[in-house]
């Protein structure tokens, strides 16, 4: 049908980076299935294995093993995707880390690690890729949010303030870049299933009250994640711009 061929994305390259677990992988399978060969990357050296199952699906992919703490990845991420694709069309950036702690007892070196991975790496990787895009003047960018990109968390000021960053700046660049036909949009995960939220789900408090605030009844999967990215990476929504979707279960609608 004509119409699901605007949601194809055979003949796209894209990079996904947290991709060796959680979400970041299930993103990345979902866009392999959708017709994307991708670029993985993530600090683990699981990410190789993101990238087998990738293989597996009958799309393309390469394994970037990077600490996103630093920017100095970010040209050899780049460069890997324009030299073994020619091109780069998507970018999903996933990589996050989060340090817990009261406010009052926050340490510098805890909201540097955050800040470093989940904003700052963030903004440069959007600028170095966006930088490919304009030469083909289209490309599409999707930044991963959070619930605390609308809400004040606990325990987790850092966490916050940087994800209401991405909210932000993902604003911010759909401004400067619609010009240029790159879609900037951004995806907020509710509570996820995954390694990150281990902490929570093992208070069984804490876990008991996020269960009932959440209408579905239940903690959200990585696959809960791929018809957002898959649409957000492709045509169908090519006139939307600087939007943060919360994928969440209904949390945000309670």
């Amino acid at each position: 049908m004509i119409i699901l061929e605007q949601f194809s994305l055979a003949g796209r390259t894209a990079i996904v980076t947290g991709a060796s677990r959680g979400l970041g992988e299930g993103m990345a399978l979902g866009l392999a299935r959708a017709g994307a060969d991708v670029i993985v990357v993530a600090s683990s050296d699981k990410v190789h294995e993101t990238a087998a199952k990738i293989h597996d699906l009958g799309r393309k992919s390469v394994a970037i093993q990077a600490d996103l703490g630093s920017t100095e990845p970010i040209p050899r991420i780049i460069n890997t995707a324009l030299e073994n694709f020619g091109k780069l069309d998507i970018l999903i950036n996933c990589a996050g880390i989060i340090r817990r702690a009261p406010a009052a007892d926050f340490t510098e070196k805890d909201w540097d690690d955050v800040m470093n991975v989940n904003l700052k790496s963030l903004f440069f990787l959007c600028q170095a890729a966006a930088k490919e895009m304009m030469k083909q003047n289209k490309g599409k960018i999707i930044n991963i949010a959070s619930l605390l990109s609308f809400q004040g968390g606990i325990l987790v000021p850092s966490y916050t303030a940087a994800k209401s960053g991405v909210a932000g700046l993902t604003k911010a660049l759909a401004n400067e870049w619609a010009q240029y036909g790159i879609n900037v949009n951004a995806i907020a995960p509710g509570y996820m299933d995954t390694e990150m939220t281990d902490a929570l789900q093992k208070d069984s408090d804490r876990a008991t009250s996020i269960l009932a605030r959440i209408p579905q009844g239940r903690w959200g999967t990585p696959e809960d994640m791929q018809g957002t990215a898959i649409f957000l990476a492709s045509d169908a929504a090519n006139y939307l711009q600087g939007q943060v979707i919360a994928v969440d279960g209904g949390w945000m609608g309670r």
